[in-house]
């Protein structure tokens, strides 16, 4: 895997930490950033442990995919990231369109479509 393919990986990781760490330390304040209320304790700890699990475990899938040189890594983050796409869309058709989740799709998309190329890349760097 190339040297952007590996800066493009980390800076999804990275991306994905702070994500993640903003959910875990402070849910409330990431909550209100969309229009989510949390007003009891288990819907705080429900943030913190499903969102903002989810993205430090695409975060440590990353990491390991960068570590490790396996692509098996950046496939199932690129998987992960590819169904909260779907559940994105699924919900723009059940409870309409707003031009923040097309926005959040197109990014998430684009990160599997990195994902994917960089696993790609590491795959044919492996067979020459």
């Amino acid at each position: 895997m190339g040297n952007l393919w590996k800066v493009a990986v980390a800076v999804i990781g990275l991306l994905l930490a702070v994500l993640g760490l903003r959910w875990m330390l402070f849910p409330g304040f990431a909550a209100v950033e969309i229009g989510m209320v949390l007003s009891t304790p288990v819907a705080l700890n429900t943030a913190r442990g499903d969102i903002g699990g989810l993205f430090i475990g695409g975060a440590i899938l990353c990491f390991l995919g960068l570590y490790t040189g396996e692509r098996r890594w950046l496939d199932a983050v690129a998987l992960v990231i590819a169904c909260i796409a779907i559940g994105r869309t699924i919900g723009i058709l059940a409870d309409g369109f707003f031009p923040v989740s097309v926005i959040s799709i197109v990014v998430e998309l684009v990160m599997v479509r990195v994902l994917i190329g960089a696993s790609r890349a590491h795959r044919a760097a492996a067979r020459a």
